[in-house]
């Protein structure tokens, strides 16, 4: 009888062109996503007078250097950032690669579009020179960012040298409370073993409270994966993914359809699989998080205080919490409620999906922000249905900037940035010093609890205002 195989196994498996002795495995990628980053990919091919191996298996939309308040690329500041923009739809064009470009509604964040348009699917190899790429792993694919010299030999040879990571199991178990969600639970993960703890893992979150999450929830939490270190995130496709693809313009159609969902059925780790590492939460002990530090790990319930670096369990840790709350201007005691903020940002690939706004319009509805706040939709079809359904009437009642989807704010490289000292509650996922801009301060939480900031003009728990 065969072993019991983990999901990322089975993946694996399916994809091994050759393996090396050296430990290093040649791997067959189904699918390559691209942006307005991906033009050094390109210009190594041209150099060397190549051409994509597949085309059809590439998918490209502009999103980090575009504007989120134009569609027009002249109005692109950066002359540099500018030619990037204009180099995708050369080269989209010239090599074949669907492009889904600024003016169609298809357009979008890389990490949005995807599974958006059914590009992502279970069982599949997914790559794309953005180290948020372990989004896709939310439907069962294995997912994960690439660097620029690793993007080209992608578009040259649809493969890719990798070596195997270790196979890491995460179960929450139980049920959510009230107010909290698919962004707390992750903060609550990463928080609890660290921005180190998956190192050289990839990462299957499981237990009954993942399986509760829409797949919206489940592209928040994997999206989150590299934040811990993992190598990609998963979720085992089951009845809730099956649905979410369903007539999807790039999901198998009629009997491939069929086919395509016999074999999905067949993707989740087998009964009794064994993984390198095993870790379980209690769904129930997680409240509604924000970030206080400069990493991702530094999370708090938003009932905490900021801590105090005296409680580190050694020198090196104690050290390093004086340095970010120094750059964060915090004072250890000070309760998370009585941190005032500056600015709201609602976006990114981490909670720009029509859910993260359903909930952010769901608290914003008859209230009023009190300091600058915008609202960035993941992509065009995400914006055109939040519209459709008022949610962008909600928020320009209640003050807040209805813009242009793209990456804005999270990346800080479009022109959408803070001043230096300001602080933004952010629906992101890194909270890196001058992430948002230098000197910016950004802590990270969940599109409702970034409103609950916005009309309080402080960090304030979401469940008191319902």
């Amino acid at each position: 009888m065969a072993a019991a195989r983990t999901m990322f196994e089975k993946i694996w498996q399916r994809h091994v062109v050759v393996d090396r002795d050296d430990g290093y495995t040649l791997l067959y990628i189904d699918r390559h996503l691209m942006h307005d980053g991906s033009a050094a990919g390109f210009a190594k091919l041209r150099e060397r007078n190549m051409k994509l191996r597949r085309p059809d298996r590439g998918f490209a939309t502009p999103d980090h250097y575009v504007r989120s308040d134009s569609r027009d690329v002249a109005d692109i500041a950066d002359p540099h950032h500018r030619k990037l923009v204009e180099a995708i739809r050369t080269n989209t064009a010239e090599s074949g690669v669907t492009l889904f470009d600024l003016g169609d509604e298809r357009q979008g964040i890389a990490h949005v579009v995807g599974p958006e348009q059914g590009v992502t699917q279970p069982g599949l190899t997914l790559v794309c020179g953005d180290s948020h790429t372990s989004t896709h792993g939310a439907l069962g694919a294995l997912a994960f960012g690439i660097g620029s010299s690793e993007v080209a030999h992608v578009m040259a040879t649809q493969c890719l040298w990798q070596r195997k990571p270790r196979a890491m199991r995460i179960s929450v178990d139980g049920e959510l409370g009230e107010g909290v969600t698919a962004k707390d639970v992750i903060l609550a993960i990463i928080a609890r073993i660290g921005t180190a703890g998956a190192v050289g893992h990839v990462i299957e979150y499981a237990g009954s409270a993942i399986r509760g999450l829409s797949i919206e929830g489940r592209l928040t939490v994997c999206n989150m994966s590299i934040e811990a270190g993992g190598k990609a995130g998963m979720v085992a496709p089951d009845d809730t993914t099956i649905a979410y693809l369903e007539g999807r313009p790039f999901a198998p159609k009629s009997a491939e359809w069929d086919k395509a969902v016999a074999f999905w059925r067949t993707v989740p780790s087998d009964e009794g699989a064994v993984f390198d590492r095993d870790v379980s939460l209690d769904a129930a002990s997680i409240a509604p998080m924000v970030t206080w530090g400069t990493s991702p790990e530094d999370a708090l319930s938003i009932t905490g205080r900021i801590p105090e670096p005296s409680t580190a369990p050694d020198a090196a840790k104690k050290d390093s919490m004086k340095r970010a709350l120094d750059y964060m201007g915090l004072v250890p005691g000070t309760p998370l409620e009585q941190v005032p903020v500056d600015r709201v940002f609602i976006g990114s690939c981490t909670n720009s999906r029509i859910e993260d706004l359903r909930a952010a319009a769901k608290v914003a509805k008859g209230r009023k922000v009190v300091i600058p706040s915008w609202v960035v939709a993941g992509s065009g079809l995400v914006k055109k249905q939040a519209e459709a359904e008022g949610l962008d009437r909600i928020f320009r009642d209640a003050g807040f900037e209805w813009r242009e989807p793209g990456c804005s704010m999270c990346v800080g490289m479009n022109g959408d940035t803070g001043k230096p000292q300001q602080r933004i509650a952010s629906t992101s996922n890194r909270n890196f010093i001058g992430r948002q801009g230098p000197g910016v301060r950004t802590h990270l939480l969940s599109p409702a609890m970034a409103v609950a900031a916005a009309v309080s003009g402080h960090f304030a728990d979401v469940r008191k205002l319902a």
